[in-house]
């Protein structure tokens, strides 16, 4: 399956597989896909008649991270210079919205990537200031703790902080920095801060560079259910599964296209989903979504 996008920059995916029951007994199946793309956060629905709708529009947001919450709302990642966060239910209408941290400290950079923990908190990630050459080692993690209303940072100084996932048992933290090719873990402690950081995978050793380029290297990721990473590699084309112990199992090379942004798990984690920009250096960005077979 390849989806093709005509907006820019396809971000971050999420799976729903629904099964509806028709009159008769029948039953039939469709999947939707909430895709986060520069311009809207769109709905595509598959099945006999594939439609896509427009759920948010939201000018300057620079649409990115999408996160499903334990109260079945979206958050999403605003990418564009002092970004935000927005909640939306499902419809996509705003809820909240938040452009500073608890200190009053904008976003600077933009909101890259969001996921939600298992006790209804949630971790984000702050970009830092973007150049053709990066110069600044500015991105942080922000949390917010379940019926909180202000996200706080609890950590900083991160090479442009990326995708961001959590182990299935909530006690590690999995950070992507795109400039210098690696993931970072952290210990989540029993507050949601952050302590015991340490690098945990170094995508130059575990894969060949495609490219010899600044920004070649991971972006968004998942987590699957026995705790392996799924982590896009931006100008590299491909998806690389690792596991807990920073040991590469499996490289998914993507055809279509070098700017692989992110990856999503269908029902049973039998399949990926990824986005992906054709040509990385194109300033359309024009990509799509392709599935693939997992790998497990």
């Amino acid at each position: 399956m390849d989806l093709r996008l005509d907006k820019k920059f396809p971000e971050s995916v999420r799976v729903q597989n629904v099964v509806e029951g028709n009159r008769g007994g029948s039953t039939t199946s469709s999947t939707k896909l909430e895709v986060a793309q520069c311009l809207d956060l769109l709905l595509t629905e598959r099945n006999q008649n594939e439609t896509t709708t427009v759920l948010n529009h939201t000018p300057g947001c620079g649409h990115n991270g999408l996160a499903l919450t334990k109260r079945k709302t979206f958050l999403l990642a605003c990418t564009e210079e002092h970004g935000a966060i927005l909640e939306l239910d499902m419809t996509g209408k705003q809820l909240r919205r938040w452009d500073a941290d608890k200190n009053g400290k904008p976003f600077d950079g933009g909101i890259n990537d969001i996921v939600v923990t298992a006790n209804g908190g949630a971790y984000a990630t702050v970009f830092g200031p973007y150049a053709d050459l990066p110069t600044s080692v500015a991105g942080e993690i922000l949390y917010l703790a379940p019926g909180s209303e202000k996200w706080v940072e609890v950590a900083s100084g991160l090479n442009y902080a990326n995708g961001i996932g959590v182990s299935p048992d909530q006690k590690t933290l999995y950070v992507s920095e795109t400039v210098g090719n690696c993931i970072l873990k952290f210990k989540i402690n029993a507050d949601g801060s952050l302590s015991n950081r340490s690098n945990f995978a170094l995508l130059n050793l575990l894969t060949k560079n495609k490219v010899e380029s600044w920004w070649l290297g991971p972006d968004s990721m998942k987590v699957d259910s026995k705790g392996n990473i799924y982590v896009a590699q931006w100008f590299g084309g491909k998806i690389l599964k690792i596991s807990p112990e920073g040991k590469l199992l499996h490289v998914f090379e993507i055809a279509a296209g070098d700017g692989t942004t992110n990856v999503a798990f269908s029902e049973g984690e039998k399949e990926l989903y990824v986005t992906v920009v054709k040509d990385p250096k194109d300033p359309q960005a024009k990509g799509s979504i392709v599935k693939i077979a997992n790998v497990k």
